[in-house]
């Protein structure tokens, strides 16, 4: 249990950063119309019984703009590999020539573009409610630590403004990450 107003604000802070990392981390999953090694990232393989990353049994390239390129380390895991591209929600057809694997990203609709701007604000308004109640929480916390300590009230209302400071940054990045990716995705 954090002990000063200090403490609090770093903590409440920490709590922050990790929000903004996981949007970050999300929107970079949403694809846009160009092709990149980290939109396979999260899926898994069964490897020997163990769920392991794309990325840790195969050499992933772009073998151009729209095309990513997986080279897999063992020959006995190219059709395993396949067929995880193609179970997974990008919605792309991966195409296998000897051992290679090419995973062609499809042109976007300006249908599925708009989808996908929808899907990013969801995720932005994920971020933006768990950066409130990490607010919420670092409050309640300096209101209980005020009673316990006898803290003064002009050092509370200055711990919990330091705290909405933080609050209000966090909601910026997380509205700049937004536009830059609705940007990303509304461009042709």
């Amino acid at each position: 249990m954090p002990t000063t107003p200090a403490d609090i604000r770093k903590q409440a802070s920490d709590k922050m950063a990790k929000s903004l990392e996981t949007l970050k981390s999300n929107l970079g999953k949403v694809r846009t119309g160009r092709a990149h090694a980290g939109l396979l990232d999260h899926l898994r393989v069964d490897y020997y019984g163990t769920p392991t990353p794309i990325n840790q049994v195969a050499n992933v390239t772009l073998a151009d703009a729209r095309t990513i390129g997986v080279q897999p380390y063992e020959k006995k895991m190219v059709t395993v590999i396949e067929k995880a591209i193609r179970d997974s929600d990008l919605g792309v057809n991966p195409a296998t020539s000897g051992d290679m694997i090419r995973v062609p990203m499809p042109m976007l609709t300006e249908e599925r573009r708009k989808e996908l701007v929808k899907v990013v604000r969801g995720e932005s308004e994920d971020a933006k409610v768990a950066i409130r109640n990490v607010r919420r929480d670092a409050n309640t916390a300096l209101k209980e630590l005020a009673k316990k300590q006898d803290l003064p009230e002009d050092d509370e209302k200055r711990a919990q403004d330091e705290i909405q400071k933080l609050t209000d940054k966090a909601v910026a990045d997380i509205d700049k990450m937004l536009a830059e990716k609705e940007k990303e995705l509304l461009a042709v």
